[in-house]
C-alpha cells in the first residue's frame, strides 16, 4: 500500500528546501530529481493527506498520518468489533451545569473553547510544546489539601464544609499559598463543569467521589456517632485525592472554573448535583437512553490499538472489582479480629484478678496487656488495608469507568461522521433526481445542500481523527499514572505490614520471660 511505502532518501545537501506540494503537483518528480544528484538525506519529505472520502471508518489508502507512533491509527478492520458494555456512569447527561466560566487564554497553553458549548475544532488546537510536555510526564509545581470537615446548619438541612488548601509557584494563580470553604455538592459541581466540557473530545475527567445518602444522614441527625466519623474521614480523603488527580492534569489545571474553585470565595450552589432534583432524574433517563444506544450501534473498528485497549480495559476492571470485594472483606476481617482481640484482653484481666496464684496472676494481667496492644495493631492494620489498598483500588475502579467512557465518545463521535456521510448520500440521490426530472429551480438548494454537508462530513473525519488521538496521549498518562499510583501504595501497604508483624514480635518477646517465670 502506498501509506506502508517508505519515501526514497533524499539529498543531504545544504540547498534542500521542503515545501507543501500542490495536490495538481506530480508528488515524485522533485524525489527523482534529488536522487539523481545526492544519495541520502536526513529526513523525509512529508506528503500532503489527501481530501476526504465517504469512505467507513478510516483514511485512503494513499493518506499518510503524521503521528507521533508512527503507526496507521486508521488501518482497514477485519472483523467487526462490538462496544456493547455496561452502563457508566461516567458517559454524562447533555443537561447544562450552572455557572459554567468561560476559557481565557493563560500563560500556560489553554484548549481554545466558548463558554459552555465548545467545538472540537477549536479545543485540538493544542501546541507541540504541550503535546511533548504531555509526553515527556512533566509535573506542575501545586499541591492541594482538603480538610477540618465541619458541620454546618442542624437537621436534615446540616452540611458538611471542607478547607480546600492549594500551595503553588504557578504563576497563574493570584497567591502562593490559598485555602477556602467548600462544601460536597460544590466538588460535584465541579466534576460536572470539567466533565462536559472535555469528556466529549476524548480527555479523561477524574470522577468525583460517589454520593452516599445513608452516610450524610447519619451526620445530619447523630451527635457523635464513630461511624459517622469514619463516614466523614472516608469522604474527605476521597475528595482530596479527586482534587489532587485533577490537578495533575496540564489541561484540566488551566480551566478557569478550577481555578475559580481553588481561589474565589463565593461559589453559585450548584443544585444540579442532588440525588432526588430533576436534574438527577435526567441523568438517569439519559443514562438508560445511551445504554440503549450503545446496544444498537454497532462500530467498524479499524484501528487495533483500539480494540485492543477497550479489551483490556474491560478485563482490568472486572479483576479490580474482585481484588476490592477481597480487600473489603479482609478489612471487615481484621476489625472482626480487633473486636475479638480486644474481648480476649478483658477475659483475661478479670481472670487475672481473680487469681490467687501471684505469678500467674501477673503473667494474666500483662498478658492482657499484650492483647490490648495488639488489638490497637489490629486496628490501625485495618486502616491502612482500607485508607491505602481499599480505597484505591475504588478509586481506579471509578477511573477505568471515565476511561470508557471516553471510548464511547469516540464511538459517539465516529456515529456522528457515519451519519453525516449517509445524509450527503441521499442528498447527491435527490440532485440527481432533479437532473433527471428536470427542475433546475430546486437544483441550486440542492447543490447548496450538498456542499453543507460535504463540509459536515469534512468535519466529522476531522473530530473523528482529534478526538482518537487524544484518547491515545490520554491513555498513556492514565497507564503512567496507574503505575507510579500502586507502585507508591503497595509499597506503603507492605511497609505497613512489616512494622506491624514487627511490633507484634516485640510485644511476645516481651511477654516470654514473665510467662516462664510461673512457677
Amino acid at each position: 500500500m502506498a501509506a506502508e511505502r517508505e519515501p526514497p532518501p533524499l539529498g543531504d545537501g545544504d540547498h534542500t528546501d521542503f515545501r507543501e506540494l500542490d495536490d495538481a503537483e506530480d508528488l515524485f518528480a522533485s524525489t527523482v530529481s534529488t536522487l539523481e544528484s545526492s544519495p541520502s538525506s536526513p529526513e523525509p519529505a512529508s506528503l500532503p493527506a489527501e481530501d476526504i472520502s465517504t469512505k467507513p471508518n478510516g483514511p485512503k489508502a494513499a493518506q499518510i498520518l503524521l503521528d507521533d507512533d508512527q503507526e496507521d491509527l486508521f488501518a482497514e478492520a477485519t472483523e467487526e468489533v462490538s462496544l456493547d458494555s455496561p452502563e457508566r456512569d461516567a458517559i454524562l447527561s447533555s443537561d447544562s451545569t450552572p455557572a459554567i466560566t468561560p476559557v481565557t487564554p493563560t500563560t500556560l497553553v489553554t484548549p481554545r473553547m466558548e463558554p459552555k458549548s465548545l467545538s472540537a475544532s477549536d479545543l485540538f488546537d493544542i501546541s507541540k510544546d504541550e503535546i511533548e510536555e504531555e509526553l515527556n510526564g512533566d509535573t506542575f509545581d501545586i499541591s492541594v489539601s482538603v480538610s477540618d470537615p465541619e458541620k454546618v446548619g442542624d437537621g436534615m438541612n446540616a452540611y458538611l464544609a471542607y478547607r480546600v488548601t492549594t500551595k503553588t509557584s504557578l504563576a497563574m494563580f493570584n497567591s502562593s499559598e490559598f485555602s477556602v470553604k467548600r462544601r460536597f455538592s460544590d466538588f460535584l459541581g465541579l466534576h460536572g463543569k470539567l466533565a462536559s466540557k472535555y469528556m466529549h473530545i476524548g480527555y479523561i475527567v477524574p470522577p468525583a467521589p460517589e454520593k452516599s445518602i445513608v452516610g450524610m444522614t447519619k451526620v445530619k441527625v447523630s451527635k457523635e456517632d464513630p461511624s459517622s466519623a469514619e463516614f466523614v474521614e472516608k469522604r474527605r480523603a476521597a475528595l482530596e485525592r479527586y482534587l489532587q488527580r485533577t490537578v495533575k492534569h496540564p489541561t484540566l489545571l488551566q480551566d478557569p472554573d478550577l481555578r475559580q474553585f481553588l481561589e474565589s470565595s463565593e461559589l453559585p450552589r450548584a443544585v444540579s448535583t442532588q440525588a432526588l432534583s430533576g436534574a438527577g432524574i435526567l441523568r438517569m433517563v439519559n443514562k438508560a437512553a445511551d445504554a440503549v444506544n450503545k446496544m444498537t450501534i454497532k462500530m467498524n473498528e479499524s484501528d487495533a490499538w483500539f480494540e485492543e485497549k477497550q479489551q483490556q480495559f474491560e478485563n482490568l476492571d472486572q479483576q479490580l472489582r474482585k481484588l476490592h470485594a477481597s480487600v473489603e472483606a479482609l478489612v471487615c476481617h481484621r476489625k472482626e479480629l480487633s473486636a475479638n482481640t480486644s474481648a480476649f484482653a478483658k477475659s483475661a484481666a478479670m481472670l487475672g484478678n481473680s487469681e490467687d496464684h501471684t505469678a500467674l496472676s501477673r503473667a494474666l494481667s500483662q498478658l492482657a496487656e499484650v492483647e490490648e496492644k495488639i488489638d490497637q495493631l489490629h486496628q490501625e492494620q485495618a486502616y491502612a488495608d482500607f485508607y491505602l489498598f481499599s480505597e484505591l483500588l475504588g478509586d481506579y475502579i471509578r477511573l477505568i469507568t471515565a476511561v470508557k467512557g471516553v471510548f464511547d465518545q469516540r464511538m459517539k463521535c465516529w456515529q456522528k461522521w457515519q451519519d453525516a456521510q449517509a445524509t450527503l448520500l441521499k442528498k447527491r440521490e435527490a440532485e440527481a433526481k432533479l437532473q433527471y426530472g428536470g427542475k433546475p429551480d430546486k437544483l441550486q438548494q440542492a447543490k447548496e445542500e450538498i456542499r453543507e454537508w460535504e463540509s459536515k462530513v469534512q468535519q466529522g473525519e476531522r473530530e473523528f481523527e482529534q478526538i482518537s488521538k487524544t484518547i491515545r496521549k490520554e491513555v498513556g498518562r492514565f497507564e503512567k499514572d496507574r503505575v507510579k499510583d500502586f507502585k507508591a501504595v503497595i509499597i506503603k501497604y507492605l511497609e505497613s505490614l512489616v512494622h506491624t508483624q514487627q511490633q507484634l514480635i516485640k510485644y511476645w518477646e516481651a511477654f516470654l520471660p514473665e510467662a516462664k517465670a510461673i512457677a
